[in-house]
């Protein structure tokens, strides 16, 4: 950039580089995707293209971003783990996150059509995003841990009460019955009155989306 008396309005932007040696971790996540997907008909409580679009999303952001060395995901969320070692763009926190979250949304509307070809994108779906910054190997671990423990109970509530829905009970109805049901008397649930072993069901549903850079 050339230079000029105004040059100084630079001095006002905030330096936000991210400590070093630490494990980054950026959570991309759909706003107001509850909405977005009844709005475009997504199956109940899962569905497999909508999820597929999600995981090429994050696949071509890997291919992009080479500093990242695993993704993993679940529902309208992804979240891209950074090396340690990680200069990109000297760490900077806002153009870090900006870059994967924008990376992120484009590919979901550029491959809308390929996954969804009977279905037009009535609006432009947005994302937003985050960092964290993990010290240790066993940091990083335990939040991969949480989140794909997340992703079991949450799906697991949600086959319990779509499936309640789908044989003609209201969401309320639905909610009612499972207040306050544990795990097991979901899994009970589901196979005596849908035939349904929650443990057969696609380990995509239950356990989320990983992917993994192999040099």
């Amino acid at each position: 950039m050339a230079k000029s008396k105004y040059e100084y309005v630079k001095k006002f932007e905030k330096n936000d580089s991210l400590l070093p040696n630490t494990w980054l971790v950026i959570r991309v996540d759909g706003r107001g995707f509850h909405k977005f997907s009844d709005k475009h008909g997504f199956v109940k409580p899962n569905d497999q293209k909508a999820l597929e679009l999600m995981n090429k999303c994050a696949e071509n952001v890997m291919n992009d971003i080479h500093d990242i060395v695993l993704a993993y995901g679940q529902s309208d969320e992804y979240s891209f783990v950074l090396k340690k070692e990680c200069n990109l763009y000297d760490r900077r926190e806002t153009k870090i996150v900006s870059t994967v979250v924008s990376l992120f949304s484009s590919n979901y509307v550029f491959n809308w059509n390929k996954y969804f070809p009977d279905k037009e994108l009535l609006y432009p779906p947005s994302f937003d995003g985050r960092v964290v910054q993990y010290p240790g190997d066993n940091n990083l671990r335990d939040y991969l841990s949480w989140w794909q423990a997340d992703c079991h109970i949450n799906n697991l509530y949600n086959t319990c009460f779509w499936a309640l829905v789908h044989s003609g009970k209201t969401e309320t109805e639905a909610e009612n019955v499972l207040r306050g049901t544990v795990s097991s008397e979901k899994n009970e649930l589901l196979y005596s009155q849908f035939n349904i072993n929650y443990n057969k069901l696609p380990e995509m549903y239950r356990k989320g989306s990983v992917l993994i850079r192999q040099e």
